[in-house]
């Protein structure tokens, strides 16, 4: 059995076929990508702890570690996407980075825990202040990192085809 390939919709047993319709809607991931998932959600989610161990803030402050790790993760992805999309990056290398480890290092729900600490102790400017510099930092990121990397792709196109 080839790890690389995905299995074909083999019928479970008890169960009968898939859908077509379901199959379409659903596209097989092999079992290389799982494991790279896999290994890139430990990698992410021991990144995030060690941040936050290393960088902890106090109840309802600037959570600094949630911060970092959400722009960083935004411009890790807006950089792989484009990668994916320009050649460099192949599938199991954004599963493994994209998927797994950003999946695992950034974290949406640390983040909606830190603002209602924040509301709880009626912090409200700091609150829409992490709103803000979340959604605006995130942006910013994800898009220098796209222009970044779609830049280099036409540059390095360039050079091979000269």
């Amino acid at each position: 059995m080839d790890i690389d390939t995905p299995q074909p919709n083999t019928p479970i047993e008890g169960v009968g076929e898939l859908p077509e319709s379901f199959r379409a809607a659903h596209p097989q991931i092999s079992r290389l990508e799982l494991a790279a998932v896999g290994l890139g959600g430990a990698v992410g989610a021991l990144g995030r702890v060690g941040l936050e161990q290393a960088w902890p803030s106090a109840v309802g402050s600037w959570p600094w570690a949630t911060f970092a790790v959400n722009i960083l993760g935004a411009f890790l992805l807006g950089s792989l996407l484009t990668g994916l999309r320009h050649g460099p990056v192949s599938i199991p290398t954004y599963r493994l980075l994209g998927t797994g480890f950003c999946g695992a290092l950034t974290t949406f729900s640390t983040m909606q825990i830190e603002l209602l600490q924040m509301l709880d102790r009626s912090r409200y400017e700091l609150a829409i202040g992490y709103v803000g510099a979340s959604v605006v930092g995130g942006y910013i990121a994800v898009s220098s990192a796209t222009r970044l990397i779609a830049r280099a792709a036409v540059g390095t196109t360039a050079e091979v085809e000269a």
